[in-house]
């Protein structure tokens, strides 16, 4: 079983929100939609699900195309950024609420009810009322309520964005081993890099209403399409270089990437691409933030290189006015496409 998505385009309008979006989900499969805000990543999710019109294309799974399909008919599953519980209904009632919208027998409701909140963590809190739950807990009922009816493609419209940062990375974590367990089928709009890295196996980058980048995670984190791609990835600095052997010279030192064929090429660095070490480019901070794994710098080389963005050890003692050296980390660097 698998979506397909083809030439999708939905106007306000005469503002182009969507722009011929082409994508595809394989059964099991979770596909990221991955831009900043206002890129276009909850109107293709909506318009996937039926909730938005479209002013071209076509939407199908399995070949059979959904453009008559009403959304309660289309079999699947929806977790937005605030649940959208109902707050008069305890957790059990909640989450009943999907099976009998499917026609579920009565008999079976209290048996999945109780296996859901199991796979999500939460097993006892039936009679819990949603008004009790932290933000945490509240969003792992949305999901089983979502996956109540076993819906054939899950979608989640920003689910961990109204939490705070720990809790966030926790869910994420819990969430993606949920769907691999589970052998879901899911789409996911985020804003996040990673959570989208966390959750999915494939992730289409949008700006614009446009997909301007698509395919395996770790592709597209090491081989950004184009500077834009790279900077919404987290890139700071570009460089170019020339490549012999697996081994990329750069006016920033040297840099093993095997991947790299010969000749000309030109490096996104993320600001961990840059550390501060014994050897390497000589340059004075300019400005240090402390993070809560390392201290962030920005640092001027000097020569043709304006200021670059690099890391130190937590425990670093330093300063603006400070000479440190640098070297280059490949875990921070991307090559941009030919």
């Amino acid at each position: 079983m698998s979506l397909s998505v083809r030439d999708l385009t939905v106007h306000y309008g005469s503002f182009a929100a969507v722009k011929d979006a082409r994508l595809d989900i394989a059964d099991g499969e979770v596909l990221a939609l991955l831009g900043p805000s206002g890129s276009g990543k909850s109107t293709l999710l909506r318009a996937i699900t039926g909730l938005e019109p479209l002013t071209s294309g076509a939407v199908r799974w399995d070949g059979e195309d959904l453009s008559g399909v009403p959304v309660h008919r289309r079999g699947f599953g929806l977790v937005f950024q605030d649940g959208q519980l109902f707050p008069h209904k305890d957790v059990a009632s909640n989450i009943a609420f999907g099976l009998r919208m499917h026609d579920v027998p009565r008999a079976e409701h209290a048996e999945r009810v109780r296996a859901l909140l199991e796979l999500v963590g939460l097993s006892g809190y039936e009679r819990r009322r949603v008004t009790e739950l932290s933000g945490g807990q509240a969003q792992r009922v949305a999901l089983a309520r979502a996956l109540a009816p076993e819906p054939r493609l899950l979608l989640l419209d920003e689910p961990l964005s109204g939490l705070d940062a720990g809790l966030r990375e926790q869910l994420a974590i819990d969430l993606a081993a949920l769907l691999r367990r589970s052998k879901i089928t899911a789409l996911l709009v985020t804003h996040d890099q990673e959570e989208a890295f966390t959750l999915a196996d494939r992730v289409a980058v949008l700006d614009d209403g446009e997909i301007r980048q698509e395919g395996a995670v770790r592709r597209v984190w090491r081989q950004p399409v184009d500077e834009d791609v790279a900077r919404f990835l987290g890139v700071t600095t570009f460089v170019d270089g020339e490549a012999s052997g697996g081994v990329v010279r750069t006016p920033l030192g040297e840099v093993t990437l095997p991947d790299v064929e010969d000749g000309a090429v030109r490096l996104g660095l993320r600001p961990h691409g840059l550390r501060v070490s014994p050897e390497g480019v000589e340059g004075e901070v300019t400005a240090v933030v402390h993070r809560r794994e390392h201290v962030r710098l920005v640092v001027a080389p000097g020569g043709d290189l304006s200021t670059v963005d690099a890391v130190a050890p937590v425990t670093a003692d330093l300063r603006p006015g400070d000479i440190v050296r640098l070297s280059l980390d490949p875990d921070g660097v991307a090559r941009l496409r030919d």
